[in-house]
């Protein structure tokens, strides 16, 4: 026999958190179910210990609840998770934990979602149980599943090996040999953490990159507010260019495209660099080509260079598997194969048949804040 609700939202990340808040705040019952057995576990137990996040404190505030007037204008982790328990509490949010969605599938007759999960708890030897409901809200988040890329031979590495989501901090790491695939924030923010633990470090980087600091990322954002879109990007790639200089000659690939048509066009992020780039240029961080193969403890590049390393970290972003569980026409489908909402949907957050997103829009916390105040708006319209 299925459990009812009025509402299901899968994910208790900050998107399923905030969404919870929003519904809560309009006295909506819901249903949150979460894989893990914590909320947002990304942020409570795979973020590295130095992160920050690189955005003015206000811009990661959910909805209802703004962030304390005392805190450092760029947050770290363990502040911004406090503020999520506190959040979690102010509603009274209550997730089902250890409930992992193996489907969703609106029936046309009931005009219902029937949500299949499974107990994914120790102790709950993998019970399938069955819910229905007249919403859902998807809000797994961007970051889902951490990919680790096929590489040839991997298999014989005897180092260390592991994804960004394992790596703490470079202390076990000092005066070892580390290389980390993957140039995205992370990635670059983690090569800074080995090399000043003293790691000899190397970084493998494969795509053009836009180098900005928090400064010029906040005042693009002023920009925008007064200039056209393409006058407010230009003028950041100037001001990237005189303060970071040539990084092409590091091995960098030079960006054809600016910063933020680069995020909407390929979901990529400009690089927020926090110190990354100045040990570069002093050779304390070595930039490499793509691996092509490893061999024992030896990694082979694209141009052919080898070299022997301790250990790897793949910094290599996530898959989102929403449309693995989420069955639905792919002409009715609000999201991609990516998982990220459809260009061709404009609100960015409502689909078809009760189908609601939280935080696929690649907007960021301001993106999810706004998503969930919407989505429960619009349910509450429908009650």
């Amino acid at each position: 026999m299925s459990k009812e609700a009025e509402v299901i939202i899968v994910g208790g990340g900050p998107s399923g958190v905030a969404a919870a808040g929003t519904l809560s705040s309009l006295s909506i019952p819901y249903l949150l179910l979460e894989r893990a057995d914590c909320f947002a576990p990304l942020w409570q137990r795979g973020a590295y210990d130095r992160l920050h996040i690189h955005l003015p404190k206000h811009t990661c505030q959910l909805p209802y609840v703004p962030v304390p007037a005392d805190w450092p204008k760029y947050p770290p982790k363990s502040l911004f998770v406090q503020y999520l328990q506190e959040y979690v509490s102010h509603f009274g949010i209550n997730p089902v934990y250890s409930r992992s969605v193996e489907s969703a599938s609106y029936d046309e007759a009931s005009g219902r979602w029937r949500v299949v999960a499974r107990d994914v708890s120790k102790g709950g030897a993998g019970v399938v149980e069955e819910y229905s409901t007249r919403f859902l809200v998807v809000a797994n988040g961007e970051s889902c599943d951490a990919f680790v890329p096929e590489v040839e031979g991997m298999e014989s590495f005897p180092g260390k090996a592991m994804h960004s989501t394992e790596y703490k901090n470079g202390k076990e790491f000092a005066k070892k040999k580390v290389l980390v695939v993957g140039s995205g924030n992370s990635g670059m923010e983690i090569a800074l953490d080995l090399a000043d633990h003293g790691a000899i470090t190397s970084i493998v980087v494969r795509s053009p990159v836009n180098f900005v600091t928090r400064e010029m990322l906040n005042w693009a954002i002023v920009l925008v507010k007064y200039l056209s879109f393409n006058w407010a990007e230009r003028l950041t790639m100037i001001a990237s260019r005189l303060w970071f200089g040539d990084m092409s000659k590091y091995g960098i690939p030079k960006p054809k495209e600016g910063p933020f048509t680069m995020k909407m066009k390929y979901g990529k992020y400009p690089l927020v660099d926090v110190g990354t780039c100045a040990k570069i240029r002093s050779g304390e961080i070595q930039v490499l080509p793509a691996v092509k193969c490893v061999r024992g403890n030896e990694v082979v590049f694209e141009n052919g260079h080898a070299d022997s390393f301790d250990a790897i970290v793949f910094a290599t972003g996530f898959k989102r598997p929403t449309k693995q569980w989420l069955k639905v026409k792919e002409e009715d489908c609000i999201l991609n194969d990516d998982g990220i909402v459809k260009p061709s949907y404009p609100d960015k957050w409502k689909g078809k048949n009760g189908l609601y997103c939280v935080g696929l829009s690649r907007r960021g916390f301001f993106g999810a804040s706004l998503d969930a105040q919407s989505v429960a708006n619009d349910i509450k319209g429908l009650l």
